[in-house]
């Protein structure tokens, strides 16, 4: 039985659309994961920034958990009108990405929209200066903190390749009143924008011993 995606709401499927293509731009070999959950569909992308971005919409999905690119999901959206649609073939094996826990997250701070994309701008600004030099900004500066928050009795150090995933994705926009809410588990961080979150492992996972 093929694979089936319905989302009658044509304003959700229009977020889906615009959130996969955000997603393909920024790597156009993108895989999308999607799981369902009650009437919610959970929308899951591992970015070039090695952060996961995510976005839910009122939908479903059978199977209830299924790995597409991007492209093919793009394809499938474009057919104006239908509200059941293949989203394409499976590609379950090439996910390769750990889902954070669905509970024990704790609200640490929330953060001036406009300081993170300022912040993302400056990063930025470095990247290029110094992948003019070797080919492609390093890992200790993707992975410098470039911002401390502090709450709920965590101390939460947000790295540049989140904020630029943040930025990659659109999630944020200037507007003074804009805040982006910062959660956090002992092992995970999640940026929790208008448009969509951003998160990664505070801490590398244990490895498995066999």
């Amino acid at each position: 039985m093929m694979a089936q995606l319905y989302i009658a709401d044509p304003a959700e499927r229009a977020d889906l659309g615009v959130f996969v293509a955000r997603a393909v731009r920024l790597d156009s070999e993108a895989l999308v994961r999607l799981r369902t959950a009650g009437s919610r569909l959970h929308v899951w992308v591992a970015t070039p920034f090695d952060a996961l971005v995510t976005r839910s919409v009122c939908g479903g999905m059978h199977p209830g958990d299924l790995t597409i690119k991007g492209t093919d999901l793009l394809a499938a959206m474009a057919v104006a009108g239908k509200t059941v649609v293949d989203p394409g073939q499976a590609q379950d094996v090439l996910w390769r990405c750990a889902l954070p826990p669905e509970r024990g997250w704790r609200a640490v701070d929330q953060v001036p929209a406009e300081v993170l994309a300022d912040l993302a701008g400056q990063g930025a600004a470095v990247a290029r200066a110094t992948a003019s030099r070797h080919g492609g900004p390093p890992a200790d500066l993707l992975d410098q903190k470039v911002i401390t928050v502090s709450g709920a009795g965590l101390h939460v150090g947000v790295p540049l390749r989140c904020l630029f995933a943040l930025s990659g994705m659109g999630f944020v926009g200037r507007t003074a009143a804009e805040t982006v809410r910062v959660w956090a588990t002992d092992s995970w961080l999640r940026l929790d924008a208008r448009y969509g979150a951003v998160l990664r492992r505070r801490r590398a996972a244990l490895p498995l011993l066999v």
